[in-house]
């Protein structure tokens, strides 16, 4: 006997799409057919929605503890499985302490533990002072590292800071001999804070005017350059959040050279274009910045032809007044998105684009954990964690403010339209989320990585 049958659903599975059952025993799928004739606690009508894997988002910011009124892991991750997503790798900056030594690592399982709605691991920090913690916050189980070139940071104690180039290298050799992958914010941090700064003198406040002092070829540069330190180190490295298809044919050509590395891009690049940041203001400020339209045929491209293998949300939220000011120069750069990614995304690729669900659903599950060593997630396939979403493709809603369940409630894509709509999300077999339902309490677990820890 199961524990669950979801039956006549499309189910999206690594290689191909199948109208079919699923059935869970234990928080696993133990069988995937046509049909399954057999008894179980629930079951579950798809009525023919598509059964999706959870996304796994490689790419988000809790801001708990420290900056808790800007997110915290509750709401968080309601919004997380409300839109779809199963599980999450969550970064290591905007809390305060930042995640940098193993004691960091521990305030921080500390303050998620019995909160999250759904599974997550956390990112370490390369930050200038931490070169000689790196192999103990690996020890403590970072799935992953990350690092700014970029400048970030505040002058708050504790909070994260970016590197030069030589504390980058420095750890980058360390990196190599643990094994773990560096995810790198690549802009140059000289040209952009220059252009930024040119350009608040000369009165420029629009979210276009910011876009203007972060080009692509800052991008672009940063890129290559970290591509090439890690090639000489032997780091394993992910390029974070490209803006521009020249960002992803660059890890490319890196690939082609043996250099073990990926890229990912985010959900906003892909629905929004320059030409819609001023009238959204600045709720759609982020960096690396939005491109044109232009820029963002150009990654769809690669979306479609299943180069452009992750996309991730870059969730980065903040409370109200930071996102007030006008002047988008002073205003916080991130974006809350995470809800939507799903819903959004799969409209637009595949309603929208007839881009093959397979396609999306291995850039927003599959390949990401692949990638980041989340070896239960990420796919319908037999013995992976029963991490199942159903969407609905024939419903269709506007997002408002009041449809959001972030702690701050806005978005950069209030107003849109949206073509489908998750109906329910499960975790590991769990229903975590429904339309009929609601909640679930809290069950989220810190998810098992493809590493000795």
């Amino acid at each position: 006997m199961y524990d669950l049958i979801i039956k006549n659903g499309l189910l999206v599975l690594p290689e191909q799409t199948l109208h079919g059952s699923i059935a869970v025993k234990g928080g696993k799928i133990a069988s995937i057919a046509p049909e399954i004739d057999a008894e179980a606690a629930r079951m579950v009508d798809a009525g023919g929605q598509y059964v999706l894997p959870g996304m796994v988002d490689v790419h988000m910011h809790i801001s708990e503890p420290g900056r808790t009124e800007w997110e915290g892991y509750f709401t968080g991750t309601q919004a997380m499985a409300a839109g779809g997503t199963t599980s999450y790798v969550e970064m290591p900056l905007n809390t305060i302490p930042a995640t940098i030594d193993a004691e960091t690592m521990e305030i921080k399982r500390r303050a998620a533990e019995g909160q999250n709605h759904v599974d997550y691991a956390f990112f370490g920090g390369l930050v200038p002072h931490n070169l000689d913690k790196l192999k103990e916050l690996s020890q403590a189980g970072a799935a992953a590292f990350k690092a700014f070139v970029a400048t970030c940071g505040s002058d708050k104690p504790g909070d994260f800071k970016n590197v030069t180039d030589f504390e980058l290298y420095e750890g980058m050799k360390v990196l190599a001999e643990t094994g773990d992958l560096l995810v790198v914010h690549c802009e140059n941090a000289t040209l952009t804070d220059g252009l930024g700064r040119k350009a608040k003198a000369e009165g420029k406040t629009l979210v276009s005017d910011y876009v203007a002092t972060r080009p692509v070829f800052t991008e672009v540069e940063a890129v290559r350059r970290v591509l090439y330190l890690a090639e000489q180190t032997g780091c394993r490295i992910h390029i974070a959040h490209c803006s521009c298809a020249e960002a992803v044919e660059a890890v490319l050509e890196a690939q082609a050279r043996g250099v073990d590395a990926s890229c990912e891009s985010c959900v906003h690049y892909l629905l929004l274009a320059t030409e819609d940041l001023d009238a959204i203001g600045p709720k759609a400020k982020c960096s690396p910045p939005i491109r044109d339209r232009g820029h963002q045929v150009r990654l769809w491209r690669l979306v479609e032809d299943g180069i452009l293998d992750i996309i991730c949300s870059d969730h980065s939220p903040c409370t109200p007044d930071l996102k007030a000011d006008p002047n988008a120069f002073k205003a916080w750069g991130g974006i809350s998105g995470c809800q939507n990614s799903v819903d959004a995304l799969f409209d637009a690729a595949v309603k929208q684009r007839n881009i093959s669900p397979v396609i999306l659903m291995n850039a927003l599950a599959t390949r990401p954990a692949e990638r980041f060593g989340l070896i239960d997630k990420g796919a319908l396939a037999l013995g992976k964690d029963a991490d199942i979403v159903l969407l609905d493709p024939n419903q269709s809603y506007t997002l408002t403010a009041d449809k959001l369940f972030y702690k701050n409630k806005f978005s950069a894509y209030e107003g849109m339209e949206i073509g489908c709509r998750i109906t329910a999300t499960f975790v590991r077999g769990q229903e975590a989320y429904s339309l009929e339902n609601g909640f679930g309490k809290p069950s989220g677990i810190r998810t098992r990585l493809g590493k000795n820890v």
